[in-house]
């Protein structure tokens, strides 16, 4: 028995140090395919098409590169969490700290907007504050593995630390803000009646070729449901790198314009889209004058306060504390682009 699981670890391991170096080669080579296929297979001439083409085809596979590397992590990570794990840790955490805790753990743990706003009923029932839980609500969708990895590979590392260091700031303070103003009557009554009961923890180990197993799987699975926002996304932001002009997108959004961030957020609130599918247009804008500060508000603001989010928040929270949420979020993301605008 022992043997067996010895034999499949090694297996494991086997095709993961296998499919490493294939990624590398591709990853690298991503512009020269493009600029073959472009130049030679398809012999397109030098044109707004062939430019919206050769950008479509060099950011579509590396985005997809990018996030099945992340991924495939993040999927061995999710193995040694779970939602009750999350909820125990943020159980009787209070004040600042329980929101600079919870912010993190937004962070770390593999959490969309569309499976943390269910986690919410299981921590108000354990007794979570208010405060706390909105600091890892907010944190989880916007400051998350994909728009990281995205983030690193489109803007390089600068970018995707003031993204995540803003992203935790307006967490914690927007947590902490909702928190000191004690709005627990604005949650739905219902939610105060339902008793989820202990789960339990399963203690069992896994073996680390489960956990590679589970890194596969969650690409399969994640992958499988975000790929056509990538397409989607990408193929935006292709149109504008091809055919929008320059001065157009920087008279609109460049920091010449006061208005820039403020409309930004107004346009991206009812925007439905992930970190897949927003990072690549949010590129394009950047590249076309759109001054940092703008571009990242704007991403904040589709990620952090996307519609479908606020419409299953209705389902557990009165209307004043959906606006309140909203107005808090939506200053704290107005503060990060005006002071980045300035500073860049």
């Amino acid at each position: 028995m022992i043997k067996s699981i010895q034999i499949t670890n090694k297996k494991q391991l086997l095709w993961v140090l296998l499919l490493l170096p294939v990624w590398y080669l591709l990853y690298v080579n991503l512009q020269n395919i493009a600029d073959y296929l472009i130049d030679t297979v398809f012999q397109i001439p030098k044109s707004h098409l062939g430019e919206t083409l050769r950008f479509f085809i060099f950011e579509v596979p590396k985005v997809l590169l990018l996030l099945v590397l992340i991924i495939f992590g993040v999927g061995i990570i999710r193995s040694y969490f779970s939602p009750e794990k999350t909820k125990q840790a943020l159980a009787g955490k209070s004040t600042f700290m329980g929101n600079i805790l919870a912010a993190f753990l937004g962070v770390l743990t593999p959490f969309c907007s569309c499976s943390a706003i269910p986690l919410f009923l299981g921590f108000v029932e354990a007794g979570v504050p208010l405060g706390v839980t909105f600091s890892f609500l907010i944190a989880a969708p916007m400051v998350n593995e994909i728009a990281l990895i995205m983030l690193v590979g489109l803007f390089g590392w600068e970018t995707a630390i003031i993204y995540t260091l803003t992203g935790l700031l307006i967490a914690i303070i927007a947590g902490w803000i909702i928190g000191i103003l004690k709005l627990e009557k604005y949650i739905q009554d219902w939610v105060f009646e339902v008793k989820t009961g202990q789960t339990g923890i399963d203690e069992t180990k896994i073996r680390f070729s489960d956990r590679i197993k589970l890194g596969f799987e969650t690409v399969k699975e994640i992958v499988g449901k975000i790929w056509l926002y990538i397409v989607i996304g990408v193929a935006i932001g292709a149109a504008a790198h091809g055919y929008v002009p320059e001065d157009f997108m920087a008279r609109l959004m460049g920091k010449s314009a006061w208005y820039s961030v403020p409309l930004s957020i107004l346009i991206g609130i009812p925007m439905y889209s992930n970190a897949a599918g927003i990072i690549p247009i949010v590129s394009v804008l950047i590249e076309k004058g759109a001054s940092l500060g703008t571009a990242l508000a704007f991403m904040m603001s589709v990620i952090g306060l996307s519609l479908p989010e606020i419409i299953i928040l209705k389902k557990v929270l009165k209307m004043p504390l959906i606006l309140i949420f909203i107005g808090v979020v939506a200053t704290g993301i107005l503060a990060v682009g005006f002071i980045f605008n300035i500073i860049y």
